[in-house]
């Protein structure tokens, strides 16, 4: 059985949320790869964010949407490379509950950023108990950190979510290539402007790591070799 990877898309975090459901209608019968740009800012909540995306007033980014996945809400746009695997309810990638899970995906985004230059390292479960969550932004899914997720000095770089249907399960991932725009979020949820340079000393990006450009293009082909050498021939 082979997995099958679809190329990377440039679209909105709408048409992204809308893969995501429409792959999870139907039972998935072997594992699927779909890496996503953006081509404006979006906002994409948690399920349970309902009342924020009532009040959402959209400032400065294009779309907002609601997804199956609990957590914060998420920023995305050009400065985002993100990713959807579907795997069967079955497969042995998903562990033995939901925390495990994340394992394999957030070690292999941490050993991707290494080998860029990046000291990017997955957090355990005891790490992120250890984290002082004092100064963390709780509406925002970068705001704070979750097992396996990744992190460079304790500053979030990768996030990572899941949904699980009996259908199948959705992984999904969301590096940061370079710097959001912190303040589109805070202005589109009706956050506090602290919030937003909070968020900015809470994350990194790709590029703040290596004081360099960084093409979106050759993260994505080396993130799908990734995922491909594991998801591949089964």
């Amino acid at each position: 059985m082979s997995a099958v990877l679809s190329a990377c898309q440039v679209t909105s975090c709408v048409q992204e949320q809308a893969w995501n459901e429409a792959c999870l209608a139907r039972p998935v019968a072997r594992p699927s790869l779909q890496l996503w740009r953006y081509a404006g800012p979006g906002v994409v909540l948690g399920r349970r964010q309902y009342a924020l995306a009532q009040g959402g007033r959209l400032p400065g980014a294009d779309d907002l949407v609601v997804r199956g996945a609990g957590g914060g809400a998420v920023l995305t746009g050009p400065w985002m490379l993100s990713a959807s695997i579907l795997l069967p309810p079955d497969h042995p990638l998903l562990g033995t509950g939901v925390v495990a899970s994340y394992r394999w995906l957030g070690v292999l985004h941490a050993g991707l950023l290494r080998d860029l230059g990046i000291d990017a390292h997955a957090l355990s479960p005891e790490a992120v108990r250890r984290h002082d969550a004092t100064g963390d932004v709780p509406w925002a899914c970068f705001g704070g950190l979750s097992p396996w997720e990744v992190a460079v000095g304790g500053r979030k770089i990768v996030g990572l979510a899941q949904v699980r249907r009996k259908q199948g399960v959705l992984l999904a991932s969301g590096t940061l290539v370079s710097a959001p725009a912190w303040q589109v979020l805070c202005d589109a949820l009706g956050q506090p402007a602290e919030d937003a340079r909070r968020l900015a000393r809470l994350t990194t990006s790709c590029e703040e790591q290596l004081g360099a450009p960084v093409l979106m293009e050759v993260l994505a082909e080396r993130l799908s070799l990734a995922l491909l050498d594991l998801l591949g021939p089964l």
